[in-house]
């Protein structure tokens, strides 16, 4: 049996277990930044295609080479890292901690709702870029395979209450279900979230209760 076969088969196992108690693995996401084919190229020039640095959780998703510089009112960060491929809009994922670093608020929104949200200027290597909205807090969500839902009995747009065990327990209310073909069996909070429940990537949460269902607005 060669490696492709015995990872997918190892998987497989991994996937009926967690679904059998309920359980998802939970990824803390650092700040980035997803960008239109049209911005890729203000920023790092004409005809300019992003280049892979290594795959992601998500199939089909990578975190690339180039990275950026945030610049708001009150102060800047540097290398943020460009997630690919180019989308249709440009969005800025932070924390609320790093909307103090900058002077703004970025106002929590499920990905892709990025109307009405906050302006931020975006520098990269050949230019820079001001975006007068798109700055968002992402909120908490789980991205599930269709066969994950059946199995979890969720469905796309409900909101789920996930506990997790550690010496600073907690139990997130509010959880987002996003299902698709496309994805992989992850839960994502931010770099926030992580630190103050002591959350390390790979950690189990248990869904311990469906609260009701939520029209998803972004993608």
């Amino acid at each position: 049996m060669d490696k492709e076969k015995i990872r997918n088969l190892v998987e497989e196992i991994v996937r009926n277990t967690l679904q059998k108690s309920k359980q998802v693995p939970i990824a803390a996401s650092n700040r980035h930044i997803h960008l239109s084919p049209e911005h890729v190229e203000r920023l790092f020039g004409r005809g300019y295609q992003l280049q892979k640095l290594k795959e992601l959780s998500q199939p089909n998703q990578f975190a690339a080479k180039e990275s950026v510089t945030l610049i708001g009112p009150k102060g800047k960060i540097q290398n943020v890292r460009v997630l690919g491929p180019a989308r249709g809009s440009t969005q800025v994922e932070v924390s609320l901690f790093d909307g103090f670093t900058l002077g703004v608020k970025p106002p929590i929104r499920n990905s892709g709702d990025i109307k009405g949200s906050e302006s931020i200027t975006i520098q990269g290597p050949r230019g820079q870029i001001t975006i007068n909205e798109g700055l968002i807090c992402a909120a908490r969500h789980i991205h599930m395979h269709t066969s994950d839902g059946e199995k979890f009995g969720v469905s796309d747009g409900d909101l789920v209450q996930v506990k997790v065990d550690t010496d600073r327990g907690v139990i997130f209310s509010n959880v987002l279900i996003r299902i698709s073909p496309r994805y992989k069996l992850e839960m994502h909070i931010d770099l926030d979230e992580a630190n103050a429940a002591n959350i390390k990537n790979g950690q189990l949460g248990e869904i311990v209760e469906i609260k009701n269902k939520k029209h998803l607005s972004g993608r």
